[in-house]
């Protein structure tokens, strides 16, 4: 069994719960996200094309993988 990442992230977004694309609810996620916090974003698979939106609009990314079908995301404004 699979072990999540310990972070202290303030907030929480897990993907696998979201019916359909879950990219609208990505962004609204980041885009809400106060300056001094850390949303923490658990997906199934490596979001790799949110990389670019993230360096784009001005966000700092730090990936886990602590299995095969579970990544987790630390994002925070830059």
């Amino acid at each position: 069994m699979a072990h999540e990442y310990q972070t202290d992230a303030d907030r929480r977004l897990d993907a696998r719960e979201i019916d359909g694309e879950p990219f609208a609810d990505i962004m609204n996620a980041i885009e809400s996200l106060p300056a001094d916090e850390t949303l923490l974003l658990v997906n199934s698979f490596e979001p790799v094309p949110l990389y670019d939106v993230l360096e784009e609009r001005g966000f700092e990314y730090t990936p886990h993988n602590p299995s095969s079908d579970l990544w987790e995301i630390e994002i925070t404004p830059a």
